[in-house]
């Protein structure tokens, strides 16, 4: 098989696998924010955080930039919720937690 095919196959396992499909669903959700499209980043972003057995990494990249987009349209309550979401998450490393919990004082200050 060649490169390409090689490619593409990596990619539709990829869709396979619960991290795979979450991924997709963040980056969609990156590039939508990326484009000042939010409600849509949020969308994908909460698609991401719905998949079944996501990886808590995943889980906590896309709730940690659901919660910039809430930020974005001025629903501060919304993104402080998803930040003290993330300081409940077992397993999530304490330099992942931190930052989280510096975000979520920078936006109880903003309020």
């Amino acid at each position: 098989l060649n490169g390409t095919t090689m490619n593409l196959i990596r990619l539709i396992k990829s869709w396979l696998t619960h991290r795979g499909k979450a991924l997709s669903l963040y980056r969609t959700g990156i590039t939508k924010a990326n484009k000042g499209d939010y409600l849509g980043a949020i969308d994908s972003y909460s698609a991401a955080i719905r998949v079944p057995d996501i990886p808590i990494d995943v889980k906590a990249m896309a709730i940690y930039n659901r919660s910039l987009a809430y930020s974005a349209i001025d629903e501060a309550e919304k993104a402080a919720e998803d930040l003290a979401s993330m300081l409940e998450m077992p397993g999530l490393p304490e330099n992942i937690k931190s930052k989280a919990h510096q975000r979520r004082e920078r936006i109880k200050r903003r309020d």
